[in-house]
């Protein structure tokens, strides 16, 4: 069978996520898509000042003396700065949305398929670098809580696998029980479509980002939803309401389209003006662009501590 792959940051092969879908192991799934963009990357992910030597780099005007490395220079006569990979052992907590309207899907794989595998991901990613790793799926209140812990990461992904979507959505109440749930300070990962007012989102995620949290958001799309590519006149219906209207997507389009964009920028300016990270993806591509960003974010947050 041929296997459809895209180039990545680094130089490393992603595989598409329909592609993902066929390999119905998310543990084996989290593996091949990290290992191979660290791969990719071509070198530690975190880079700060443990005892865990990591490699070199050639000096720059204002790099810190201290971690010269004299006994390169001393064989090299060339100046070098010594790398060492973090430790950083924090609390990492995935809240993942389970909401009815995460079940759609234009094309092979949902959108909670895609936050599934996301989340997988970056759990594996961040039990590799020795962190605490939990989650949180909810809808209209918390449906699963395993808490932040040094565990086997097979016990995540068993909760990530058995994700069930069918409940209507409402991020208020849920996020200001993560809120309580979650006492101590950490980097917390949130994964949804994001379907409710950008006030009331801004306005749910308060409590969570008054406590201290590292926020960081992915703002999960089918593509269908980012393009709105649909042909002829046809019913639509709510998923989470069940409510139908008849559709004419020609005479919509635009207007469409118009408060998809106007969506998209309030809630960006809103997550900026927070300083909480905010990553829009589309459910047809690969998961180099969400890790890539995933990694800017947890150095601005590494280098701020």
């Amino acid at each position: 069978m041929a296997v459809t792959t895209r180039k990545a940051v680094g130089g490393g092969r992603f595989l598409d996520p329909a592609v993902l879908a066929r390999i119905g192991n998310l543990e084996l799934l989290s593996r091949t898509v990290v290992d191979g963009f660290l791969t990719g990357l071509h070198r530690s992910p975190y880079l700060g000042f443990s005892t865990d030597f990591a490699e070199h780099r050639p000096y720059m005007p204002g790099d810190d003396i201290r971690r010269m490395d004299w006994r390169l220079f001393a064989r090299t006569d060339r100046h070098y700065i010594k790398l060492f990979e973090a430790e950083t052992n924090a609390n990492f907590s995935v809240v993942l949305d389970v909401s009815a309207s995460m079940s759609y899907g234009s094309h092979e794989v949902t959108k909670l398929d895609y936050a599934r595998y996301l989340s997988a991901c970056l759990a594996y990613l961040s039990n590799r670098q020795r962190d605490r790793v939990g989650l949180i799926t909810f809808d209209h209140e918390i449906v699963e809580y395993l808490p932040p812990a040094m565990r086997p990461i097979e016990t995540m992904l068993h909760l990530l696998d058995r994700a069930d979507p069918g409940r209507e959505g409402r991020l208020g109440p849920p996020l200001l029980r993560v809120a309580e749930l979650l006492g101590r300070k950490g980097i917390l990962v949130l994964v949804s479509d994001f379907y409710e007012d950008p006030a009331d989102v801004l306005s749910a995620i308060a409590p969570v980002r008054a406590r201290g949290h590292d926020i960081i958001v992915f703002h999960v799309l089918d593509p269908a939803e980012l393009r709105f590519t649909f042909e002829g006149a046809s019913g639509f219906e709510d998923l989470e309401t069940h409510e139908q209207i008849p559709v004419v997507p020609d005479r919509l389009r635009e207007a469409y389209l118009g408060l998809v964009q106007d969506h998209v920028a309030t809630l960006t300016r809103g997550f900026s003006d927070n300083r909480i990270d905010y990553v829009q993806l589309d459910t047809s591509k690969p998961l180099d662009q969400a890790l890539f960003q995933y990694l800017l974010a947890r150095e601005r947050i590494r280098t701020a501590r």
